[in-house]
């Protein structure tokens, strides 16, 4: 089994790391990977919108992972085909977005984008902006330096 790699997934002019890149799609869902304090992986499910060398996910502020990424931001995120039969995982450095504290600040308004980017329309945006002051949401965005996987 050989494993493909890519640097800079943005500026990519590598077929293989394309090919790679393609697994992630537009959106999925994926696991994300954090780094315990002691040093083991913490892992968690989510969904993801994924754009060229960029992925963001939704979570409240609460998480193990948002503590672990506030200490140290490294992260991957992995995907892969139903069948397993194919993976990827992007590598890279996570910024966090500061919660949401008002229905109409810029990090409700990113949550909203990926929100619609990911599901489509919300059936009630006031409803699902006040949700998210309410949870204390954020972004997570994985700035990817580098793809890695498998496609046969």
């Amino acid at each position: 089994m050989s494993t493909n790699s890519l640097q800079r997934p943005s500026a990519t002019t590598d077929a293989a790391g394309d090919r790679l890149w393609e697994l992630f799609g537009q959106r999925g869902r994926g696991v994300l990977v954090t780094v315990r304090r002691d040093g083991r992986p913490q892992l968690s499910n989510l969904d993801y919108l994924a754009e060229p060398g960029l992925i963001r996910c939704s979570t409240t502020g609460d998480r193990a992972k948002v503590r672990n990424l506030r200490r140290d931001p490294r992260a991957s995120f992995h995907v892969s085909t139903p069948d397993g039969g194919a993976y990827a995982v992007a590598e890279g450095a996570v910024t966090l977005s500061e919660p949401a504290v008002a229905t109409t600040d810029e990090t409700v308004d990113e949550l909203v984008e990926v929100y619609r980017r990911i599901r489509g329309d919300h059936p009630d945006w006031a409803d699902y902006r006040a949700a998210m002051v309410a949870d204390g949401r954020l972004v997570i965005r994985l700035d990817v330096h580098r793809v890695y996987g498998w496609r046969p």
